[in-house]
């Protein structure tokens, strides 16, 4: 349990006020967990009907993963030995993701790819204001409804193009040396600032909620920071 009990008013009729929540997400987009934390995170600004400000920071969860990314087989037997010994977890998955409307389908993901060129094109969207919500979600979905390659620039360069991006830019971006240290160098100060594991949501500079909360839990969050004890606190403390 987070915090006190989720009031159904404040934050849900409060945030209606000109008070802005900025969330700021660190995930990786191969990571079933950040897909459930980011659905989550919608329908709990959805719930509060305040104005948002949400912006993305790159983490990779397998940051020694080739290029090219690694067999599904290859890439369980390495991390987790024994697939059988995995099969809970991802069965957990697949009912907490059907919840949030999500449909994981384990059985068609062949390969596990590395998540940099993703990486860059939500910082390509972030820098062009276009659509990073929509884009997280169709590289998400794509990767873990469809098992498609997310590191194709090929496939990046279509679902950025549903986003708003132009294509040429896309194809520019990835493969421009800049944008790829951009994207690590922020990545760095991500891991510098302690995290070790995603996804993570840092609310209004103020409080730091680790894992993919639920949707409740996230609004009685947003009501602390923009109306609780927490309202006037510089440094974040860790809500898990």
């Amino acid at each position: 349990m987070i915090g006190p009990a989720f009031s159904k008013t404040s934050a849900r009729e409060l945030l209606r006020s000109v008070a802005t929540l900025q969330i700021d997400v660190i995930a990786d987009l191969a990571c079933p967990w950040s897909f459930l934390g980011k659905k989550r995170l919608d329908d709990a600004l959805a719930a509060v009907h305040g104005p948002s400000m949400v912006t993305w920071y790159p983490f990779q969860i397998n940051p020694a993963m080739p290029g090219h990314g690694m067999p599904l087989e290859d890439y369980i037997a390495r991390k987790f030995g024994d697939p059988v010994k995995l099969q809970p977890a991802l069965d957990e998955l697949v009912v907490a993701g059907r919840e949030q409307g999500i449909d994981f389908r384990f059985d068609r993901i062949t390969h596990v790819p590395n998540t940099l060129n993703a990486h860059r094109i939500m910082n390509l969207a972030e820098q062009q204001s276009a659509d990073t919500s929509l884009l997280a979600e169709s590289i998400l979905r794509s990767f873990f409804a469809q098992g498609l390659d997310i590191s194709d620039p090929g496939v990046l360069a279509e679902l950025g193009a549903e986003a708003g991006l132009e294509t040429t830019e896309i194809l520019t971006t990835l493969e421009d040396e800049r944008s790829k240290q951009i994207v690590l160098s922020q990545e760095a100060q991500v891991r510098q600032s302690g995290v070790t594991g995603v996804p993570d949501f840092l609310v209004n500079k103020r409080l730091f909620v680790i894992g993919p909360q639920r949707t409740e839990n996230l609004v009685n969050v947003f009501d602390r920071v923009m109306f609780g004890e927490e309202s006037d606190l510089p440094v974040s403390p860790t809500v898990h």
